[in-house]
């Protein structure tokens, strides 16, 4: 079977884990928005899936457009670019969303700044990103993760920030335990801790052939487990250290 990346979040069952926990911040999400909504970061295009029906028109952007998109519908608007910048108007949304992309974008500054512009006054950024003391490893994917400190500092610019994240219950924890227990057990050959000097490049690859392979193994030895988590066995919370995800609301 070919491996998929496993740093873009699909429905392969080996991802549910993960892609439960994503598919939450939709859901959250699209019970706030209204009017016209941009998403930066389509993916494989679930999110619009979930959040286009609330918006009376929706917008969604990507540098790439997934062969999984398909045909979408006439309320449902993708674009091509890279961000920065966003290719809109000053004030046109009322909502932007953003979830799992800002630890990818190198120039995260000029990104938020970016939203403020394309937002209507009053208008609010939802957006996740993970929480970095719960990463087991360094991720050459990403520029960088954020503690919630970090996060609420890089938001500063909004008038109003709310601080949330994502938790998980005892079903979660358990195959966040095993996980961990797979990657301790996968870098005990790092003994030259080359994860942290080596430069992201050098590293994408080999870390994402990785990754997918331990989902994959950890998916055939606890089944059950895997295909076992519900979106239900996540819940949005106030922000503590323990969360899984951080997911800030901010009001331009």
């Amino acid at each position: 079977m070919a491996l998929k990346t496993a740093e873009r979040v699909s429905r392969d069952v080996s991802d549910n884990y993960v892609f439960q926990r994503s598919r939450l911040a939709y859901v959250a999400a699209s019970q706030m928005v209204s009017g016209r909504v941009l998403e930066v970061g389509t993916g494989t295009g679930y999110g619009a899936e979930i959040i286009a029906p609330f918006a009376e028109h929706f917008t969604t952007v990507d540098k790439t457009r997934s062969e999984e998109l398909g045909v979408l519908p006439a309320s449902v608007e993708f674009v091509e670019a890279k961000v920065p910048p966003l290719p809109f108007a000053d004030n046109t949304f009322d909502y932007v969303v953003s979830f799992q992309v800002i630890e990818h974008i190198r120039n995260d500054r000029a990104f938020v700044a970016e939203v403020l512009r394309v937002l209507k006054p009053g208008g609010k950024f939802i957006v996740s990103t993970p929480n970095k003391p719960m990463s087991l490893t360094r991720n050459p994917w990403h520029v960088r993760e954020y503690t919630a400190s970090e996060f609420g500092a890089l938001l500063a610019a909004f008038s109003d920030v709310v601080a949330r994240g994502v938790e998980g219950n005892e079903r979660v924890w358990e195959y966040y335990t095993k996980n961990s227990e797979s990657v301790s057990r996968i870098m005990r050959f790092d003994v030259l801790r080359m994860q942290w000097w080596l430069p992201r490049w050098l590293l994408q690859i080999p870390y994402d052939i990785l990754n997918r392979l331990n989902r994959r193994k950890l998916h055939s030895a606890n089944r059950s487990l895997t295909e076992g988590i519900k979106m239900e066995d996540y819940k949005v919370v106030d922000v503590h250290p323990r969360c899984f995800d951080l997911f800030y609301i901010a009001t331009k």
